[in-house]
């Protein structure tokens, strides 16, 4: 059977699956929409909060970008997990044990403020909105890719699938439906990994791939540093940033994680609390699957992309690969223009090398080549064109489109209820209309839901230029406002509204400032007020870093202001004293 009617089956059984699900899971409660009833296992809740998390980014990008950083590529590795570490031993279970439904309803009934709740809708639907973007766009790209439809096209079919299960289940839909796109998406990226382990190392264990020799004897990192060496790259093995960049970037990504509300919302979904910090292990176990894969199929596929380029001894005049004989993927990568190349000396081969290396770019001067002709690799092809660089069966490339697919699909739902809960729980049911039935939330829920998605899509056919930029924004904002307010509000019964007001839009503030002053003020082209490069930044500290930094400031200014303001008020601090002990830790309520 040939790739794309193999495709079109394996996708369209993977969706039907789904809607199928969405319609014996219905939500006819707000409880059941919001937090899927609150009946939800620990095993099932944590392979739903993996798949939620697990998106295109994490799917697609992520051993893409570990491919070309190299050893840099780590600090992703280590803030994503180390975020949902910090989540199960320092946030779920109180949270859970606090009884709401949504971050900014917790950040509001703590700290007895509407203006603390408003900022914390504020940030939770920038950072939301931020990451649909990217699912959206995800969804269009896979689709235009595999099932040779244009990209709006897939977009809206991406579209239709959500708003079916999305907006008829709710939480409770949504998780059963991210349950069997974890399935989908884990089988998807770990088989081609474990026959791409096997090829280049004879391991199956793609993890352990990683450090076993290839069939030349060499270590097969060993291999890789010599390989890209030889073309004037940085060695895989590298650190290339400096370590207190390094450290401030998997700590923002880290508390960021922590502070992300579509993640967090699906804690509320368990039965009791201690079923929130079991739900968080399983996560990680899930998880850890995909994280542990990452490394080795970044590497492998940085080895295979090279070697299939650099065919010959490096220099010599048949060495390089010819354009003329370029395999299949090559030319089916050249269509998306994700892949280019440019025959800069005419000779008809491909010369993919290093040119901002001046050593090795005079030594390739007297190769006769005229500059790196592989003008465009994107980062997000790696881990979709693996399998046919490896030669893979038809099978196993359809099966990395479903999951593709499934990872972007996952996490957009859980981003799109996030949003619809804030405008219709936080905004609409706890400020303007309090006194509305519940029937008529559940609509304006379903409602939001929908608007959300249509924006959404609007946002994936058009996206602002800026869209890659807001991503440092999204876990800047919720590093530097969100994570430090939860903190707060379950560990210290000294700090009330003012202190808490303060440190978030002091951290909110400090982190906005300094990323747009290197990246233009919102965004905008000719705005930035110094070049984008570490000699430029603040100790050496770069705008993605920065949301750690910020954190501390929220942290210092609240601490600063509950010196001179009044505590809280007695029962908000016997509520903040009833959250932490273990007595009564059985099934959550609200408060």
């Amino acid at each position: 059977m040939d790739l794309k009617t193999l495709t079109y089956l394996v996708v369209g059984a993977t969706f039907a699956l789904y809607i199928g699900i969405a319609f014996w899971a219905r939500a006819g409660t707000t409880g059941e929409f919001y937090a899927a009833g609150r009946g939800v296992s620990p095993v099932v809740n944590g392979m739903a909060t993996a798949a939620d998390w697990m998106s295109a980014a994490s799917f697609i990008s992520m051993a893409g970008l570990i491919a070309f950083m190299g050893y840099d590529g780590s600090l992703f590795l280590m803030g994503w997990t180390g975020g949902y570490v910090l989540l199960a031993m320092l946030l779920a279970p109180y949270l859970r044990k606090f009884g709401k439904y949504t971050v900014p309803e917790f950040v509001g009934d703590r700290f007895y403020s509407q203006a603390a709740r408003v900022v914390a809708v504020i940030c939770l639907i920038v950072a939301s909105i931020t990451y649909v973007i990217g699912q959206m766009r995800g969804v269009g790209v896979a689709f235009s890719r595999f099932l040779e439809v244009s990209v709006d096209t897939g977009l809206y079919v991406g579209m239709a699938v959500v708003f079916v299960y999305a907006v008829l289940g709710g939480m409770k839909g949504i998780t059963y439906t991210q349950v069997a796109q974890y399935v989908v998406l884990i089988l998807a990226y770990t088989i081609p990994a474990i026959f791409i382990s096997m090829n280049l190392t004879g391991n199956p264990i793609p993890g352990l791939g990683l450090f076993s020799s290839t069939a030349e004897g060499v270590p097969l990192l060993t291999k890789l540093n010599q390989v890209i060496g030889d073309l004037g790259f940085p060695k895989f093995t590298e650190q290339r940033r400096s370590t207190l960049d390094m450290t401030l970037y998997t700590l923002s990504l880290m508390i960021g994680t922590a502070g992300l509300p579509h993640v967090i919302v699906r804690f509320f979904t368990v039965p009791k609390v201690r079923d929130a910090r079991s739900s968080a292990g399983w996560a990680l176990f899930f998880i850890a699957i995909l994280y542990t894969t990452a490394p080795a199929v970044g590497a492998m596929a940085r080895l295979n992309l090279t070697n299939t380029v650099q065919t010959g001894a490096v220099g010599s005049p048949e060495g390089n690969l010819s354009y003329e004989q370029r395999p299949q993927w090559f030319k089916n990568w050249e269509k998306t223009g994700l892949l280019k190349f440019e025959d800069k000396n005419g000779d008809g081969r491909i010369q993919y090398y290093n040119d901002k290396n001046k050593e090795f770019a005079a030594k390739a001067e007297g190769f006769g080549w005229k500059g790196n002709e592989l003008t465009k690799v994107d980062n997000d092809i790696m881990v979709l064109a693996n399998p046919e660089i490896a030669r893979l069966p038809n099978w196993v490339i359809a099966l990395v489109a479903a999951g593709g697919l499934a990872a972007a699909l996952s996490t957009a739902a859980g981003l799109l209820l996030a949003i619809s809960s804030a405008v219709s729980h936080d905004l609409l049911k706890g400020m303007f209309n309090k006194n509305i039935s519940e029937a008529g939330e559940l609509m304006a829920a379903r409602i939001s839901m929908a608007v959300a998605i249509v924006v959404a899509g609007y946002l994936g056919l058009n996206p602002p230029g800026f869209a890659a930029q807001v991503v440092a924004l999204a876990f800047g904002l919720a590093a530097s406002s969100i994570f430090p307010a939860l903190m707060m509000g379950i560990f210290s019964k000294r700090v009330g509204a003012a202190p808490a007001v303060a440190g978030m839009l002091a951290g909110l503030g400090v982190t906005l400032v300094y990323i747009f002053w290197f990246k233009g003020w919102f965004f905008i082209p000719g705005t930035e007020m110094a070049a984008n490069v570490p000699a430029n930044w603040f100790l050496g500290i770069s705008p993605e870093a920065f949301g750690a930094v910020g954190a501390m400031v929220n942290f210092g200014m609240a601490w600063v202001v509950s010196r001179v303001s009044a505590p809280p008020p007695a029962h908000i601090q016997e509520l903040v004293e009833s959250i932490r002990v273990p007595k009564g830790a059985g099934a959550a309520t609200g408060h």
